[in-house]
């Protein structure tokens, strides 16, 4: 267990991440670091579409920071999913909005706008190497993403520099076995590499809950109240003549 540094240096190094922070969009950040016990700071980094952010994301991004120590955790919205062509319908804006009133009021998370130019693909490979460059010795980073995200990483722009440049952390669910055997195959010894996370009985994605608007059934309590309460100012992932949403 390293020992905790002294409070001047930490801040130090606190505030020279605020400065970098401002060059990459970061929101939501507190003015000091609380979290004692790191040498360097421990950052999260959480790429996704959100569409919407759900209790599931911020389930994963909490249980990563107090497991592995995390300073901070940032969240990513990608406005140009390349791995989701067409799929995403939901403006970025309101995506980046629903994030930012999920996080609102935790100290230990944070939005970055690295993804919001929607001209080039977001690329997860290609936004880790700039973040590892711009906090070179200042941070250790921290790349957090889902079972099925883990599942498609073969599909993703240089998923090998991934797996051996970056801490992944991938939140684990029960009956997914085949899933490990597949990613296994495709990245040998990639669980030993891995920080797991594990969350039994949670299985929450943005497709279930927008076929469940879809089907006129209840989110509530599968997003955040700010989150449940902007989709229904909205109207968001309600076809012209789909059902009424609880």
């Amino acid at each position: 267990m390293p020992s905790d540094p002294p409070a001047a240096a930490k801040d130090t190094l606190w505030h020279g991440i605020h400065d970098t922070m401002k060059t990459v969009g970061v929101r939501h950040t507190p003015d000091r670091c609380s979290t004692a016990g790191n040498a360097t700071l421990r950052l999260g980094v959480f790429g996704g579409t959100f569409d919407p952010v759900h209790a599931g994301h911020l389930l994963l991004a909490q249980e990563a920071a107090v497991r592995l120590a995390l300073d901070q955790t940032w969240f990513v919205p990608a406005n140009n999913p390349p791995h989701k062509p067409g799929q995403v319908q939901t403006p970025f804006a309101d995506r980046l909005a629903m994030v930012e009133l999920a996080v609102a009021g935790n100290p230990a998370f944070g939005v970055s706008l690295l993804n919001a130019d929607d001209a080039t693909p977001n690329y997860s490979a290609d936004l880790m190497a700039m973040l590892q460059d711009q906090l070179a010795g200042r941070a250790d980073l921290f790349f957090l993403m889902g079972m099925d995200s883990l599942r498609d990483l073969h599909t993703w722009h240089k998923p090998d520099w991934l797996v051996h440049n970056c801490e992944l952390v991938v939140l684990n669910r029960p009956g997914v076995e085949e899933i490990w055997i597949s990613v296994e195959a495709r990245f040998p010894g990639i669980r030993d590499r891995i920080h797991l996370v594990e969350m039994p009985g949670v299985d929450l994605s943005g497709t279930n809950i927008r076929a469940r608007i879809d089907a006129g059934a209840p989110i509530r309590y599968l997003v955040p109240p700010a989150v449940h309460d902007y989709i229904e100012e909205h109207s968001l992932y309600v076809p012209v003549m789909g059902n009424p949403r609880p």
